[in-house]
């Protein structure tokens, strides 16, 4: 038995599963987790020793490869500096700046400690703001695991929520409408069936958590309209695309202004982070300036902001990096499309930037439903084949593949060697 099973078992004795995540658990592609020792620049070492070209980076915080000098110095000094304060510090009110400076929607920004607890806030920031209770999400969006976001994605709009997970009960849920990503039309009907009830509609800009599913032309500029008409809120959930895409994130990339948006992720550097911020008008229903409480006792933790920083100022100080990285997943996609479509794969490859994702399905992928047309015991066969090369994707067909600035061309060749391998058995 290797070191990573052995800690697997031991791990299954006191944690649920044995994992802190449910996808940590390989149940969706077979076979053991492993254990991860080390890593550093594009790859991981597991407990047993084996080493892995990462495309996982923390499921999306590590842009700039794993334990990047200038990340860890700063998290080490900050470190000797005190863990924790529990009050106010000089390296929050720089985060605070910097996101203000750099994201065209946010002129008032707060700190939490993950995207679900931004996502859980913006929402009641939201409320609080318009005095309505309901709230539009899209089928296979993932906002966290707050109650009033998982909602069962069905086909078709719901226009009641169905809480998608036990211990929810049905009336936090009861205020979520479903609605279809890339489908205006279906948020036109949850308005005209609800009017005057909605408080916002929340999307990620690039649905990022049913694989890869990139906005259509309008569909975004479409949201903004449709809010701005029928005087609702409009929330991107950026916690994957914020500062991924480009230094202004999807906003940006796209040229969308939401209301409030959400940040994870690349903003802690790996650190446990988040953040919620948007319109000043709107920031100010928050406490203690308004009605909406929302605490945390260690919001702007000085190691995590230290860590975060340091990140935010290479990607902002280099823009380069944006575009070196995001040529290379142009490319990894061209190649990754011209590869399977050349050996009659039934796949679709989808993504944008540095995000990307290889279908295991004929269907054209634009939302939930196409999504989940997908094969996934062949993408479980896919999986352990790639892993068995030293290659560490997602263990989910329903999630990103993340390319970071310390992956190079050599890298994503010896990954199309593998997927070419693959496929012709």
């Amino acid at each position: 038995m290797g070191k990573s099973e052995e800690l697997f078992e031991r791990a299954k004795q006191v944690i649920p599963g044995g994992v802190n995540s449910p996808v940590r658990a390989f149940r969706a592609v077979g076979g053991k987790p492993r254990f991860i020792a080390s890593a550093g620049g594009a790859q991981m070492t597991d407990a047993d020793g084996n080493v892995y070209l990462d495309f996982v980076g923390s499921w999306g915080p590590m842009i700039l490869g794993h334990d990047h000098p200038a990340v860890r110095e700063a998290a080490v000094k900050a470190a000797e500096r005190g863990l924790s304060f529990g009050a106010s510090c000089e390296a929050e009110v720089e985060m605070a700046e910097l996101i203000c400076r750099s994201v065209p929607s946010v002129e008032l920004v707060r700190m939490v400690n993950s995207g679900t607890e931004a996502v859980m806030s913006a929402l009641r920031a939201a409320r609080g703001y318009t005095g309505r209770d309901k709230i539009v999400k899209f089928e296979g969006c993932y906002h966290g695991h707050c109650d009033s976001m998982l909602v069962k994605a069905g086909s078709g709009v719901m226009t009641g929520g169905v809480p998608d997970s036990a211990g929810v009960p049905r009336g936090c849920a009861a205020d979520t409408l479903t609605a279809i990503y890339n489908d205006l039309e279906s948020v036109r009907r949850l308005f005209a069936e609800f009017p005057g009830q909605i408080a916002a509609v929340i999307v990620e800009p690039v649905a990022a958590n049913m694989g890869v599913v990139v906005p259509e032309e309008g569909f975004l500029s479409g949201l903004r309209s449709i809010c701005t008409e029928e005087k609702a809120l409009l929330i991107f959930d950026e916690v994957i695309t914020g500062f991924r895409l480009g230094f202004a994130g999807a906003q940006g990339y796209y040229g969308v202004m939401p209301d409030l948006c959400t940040f994870g992720k690349i903003i802690g550097a790996g650190m446990p982070v988040g953040a919620y911020g948007g319109r000043r008008e709107v920031m100010e229903v928050v406490a203690p300036l308004g009605k909406v409480y929302q605490a945390g006792t260690l919001s702007g933790n000085p190691v995590a902001m230290a860590a975060g920083l340091a990140g935010l100022h290479i990607l902002k100080d280099d823009p380069g990096i944006y575009e070196r990285l995001n040529a290379l997943g142009d490319s990894f996609r061209a190649e990754l499309a011209r590869l399977t479509e050349g050996l009659g794969a039934p796949c679709q490859v989808t993504g944008v930037g540095s995000l990307s994702c290889l279908f295991f399905t004929k269907e054209h992928v634009r939302d939930y439903a196409s999504a989940k047309t997908s094969d996934t015991e062949a993408f479980g066969r896919y999986f352990r084949h790639m892993l068995g090369r030293g290659i560490y994707v997602a263990p989910s067909q329903f999630e990103a593949l993340f390319l970071s600035a310390a992956h190079r061309q050599e890298d994503v060749d010896r990954t199309l060697s593998a997927v070419e391998e693959y496929f012709k058995g």
